[in-house]
């Protein structure tokens, strides 16, 4: 990573310009041009500094007032192929694996989910369930009440043109 990285990071962690051609702005800005931008921005990707260029919607403006993350014990040998079924369901926005902490807290998979309903939220918990069928051993819902954090790891201005 070279200074220029730094910046495109710096520039972009807050997210992109709200303008028709957000990736042409941000490189006149920084001097480089769109195409270069969008390279290291590749680069970075690929190499695993940044993990992914996204969208982050706000699901209550949006409409979805019925937001879970649905938690489960799943039998171990079989998370990963699992997971990868659950986190394809179109209504599941973020899924993964994290340890178990005994005897409080025996989930080690969580997927969340949205809906506008609550009936709408019920049926894609129970999709998950019958999908993980007899491997699962528990499971509990946790509902949102507001959004506490939408942001990720936030590089301050003095570390950029180290």
């Amino acid at each position: 990573m070279d200074t220029i990285d730094r910046h495109i990071i710096s520039a972009t962690q807050t997210g992109l310009p709200l303008t028709p051609e957000p990736y042409q702005t941000l490189a006149t800005q920084m001097g480089i041009s769109a195409d270069e931008l969008m390279q290291r921005l590749q680069v970075m990707q690929d190499t695993g500094i940044i993990r992914r260029i996204a969208a982050v919607p706000n699901h209550y403006k949006l409409g979805y007032q019925h937001n879970g993350m649905t938690v489960w014990d799943i039998d171990d040998e079989f998370i990963d192929r699992l997971g990868q079924q659950v986190g394809q369901l179109d209504f599941v926005s973020h899924c993964y694996h994290r340890p178990r902490h005994l005897p409080e807290w025996p989930y080690n998979f969580f997927a969340m989910v949205h809906s506008k309903t609550e009936a709408g939220a019920a049926q894609q918990i129970q999709q998950i369930a019958n999908l993980l069928g007899t491997h699962c051993h528990a499971q509990t819902v946790l509902y949102s009440t507001r959004i506490l954090k939408k942001t990720g790891l936030r590089i301050g201005k003095n570390n950029v043109s180290s």
